[in-house]
């Protein structure tokens, strides 16, 4: 078992990891009942960035629940769609934050440093949960994985969304945690407009591995279907202004 990158965190978040993991399994264990697949395709060590559709603010806690080892995240400074009641756990599990605008330079520096030492990352391509289906990915993680060589772990999470509208007809959710196999590495050493062309292409293609491993009514922007990629097309990055946006 291998643990991510120091990243910065103090000895005794080790401690704090491990009592949240053990959290989470009993939260897991008795809101929902999860099924994951493919875990054989989980490698045993990093450097390493696991990347996931993001549909709801519970799914890091999926991702950490389907994980063998306490992995470092890279994930926004303001959970806007969170409720305050679970704001706490991303903060005692600690982070690398970036801001949902502008340049967030200090937290991807933070992050490639710890995939050069050998650590895990997780990572939400698209940016943020305000949507059921699938995005374009903001360039964040082709950016790390094009730096640091890591290859992408692709995460496939179904069902989170039912979480607690099923608790409110007293059920238990069905949740799917599906493990792809890695891709990549990814490199470039192009510069400039081309440099950025890479980079979308680097992360359509992670964004594609991730599509496979959910149902297809759900794969937006990468479906098939013309009238859902039209769907998808149509929902809007909140910051795109540089400000939250409530109508997206």
């Amino acid at each position: 078992m291998v643990t991510g990158g120091t990243s910065g965190w103090q000895p005794n978040h080790r401690l704090v990891r491990r009592i949240l993991r053990g959290l989470i399994r009993i939260l897991f264990a008795l809101l929902a009942r999860v099924h994951v697949e493919g875990r054989e395709n989980i490698p045993a060590s990093g450097p390493l960035i696991v990347a996931a559709n993001h549909f709801h603010f519970v799914d890091p806690l999926a991702v950490i629940l389907a994980m063998p080892w306490p992995l470092d995240f890279i994930g926004g400074s303001h959970m806007a769609f969170a409720p305050a009641f679970v704001r706490w756990i991303p903060r005692m599990w600690g982070l690398h934050r970036v801001r949902r605008s502008g340049s967030s330079r200090g937290a991807l520096r933070e992050a490639e440093k710890a995939l050069r030492e050998g650590g895990i990352l997780g990572i939400f391509p698209e940016g943020g949960s305000w949507a059921e289906v699938l995005r374009p990915p903001r360039p964040g993680s082709a950016f790390l994985a094009t730096r640091t060589q890591a290859k992408i772990l692709p995460v496939g999470l179904d069902g989170l969304p039912e979480v607690f509208r099923s608790l409110k007809r007293f059920r238990r959710a069905s949740i799917t945690i599906r493990v792809g196999e890695p891709i990549g590495p990814f490199g470039s050493s192009e510069r400039g407009r081309m440099g950025r062309s890479n980079l979308d292409e680097t992360g359509d293609k992670i964004m594609r591995a991730i599509a496979a491993l959910i149902p297809p009514s759900k794969r937006g922007v990468y479906s098939n279907d013309p009238e859902l990629r039209r769907q998808a097309q149509a929902i809007r990055y909140p910051w795109e202004d540089g400000k939250l946006s409530r109508s997206s």
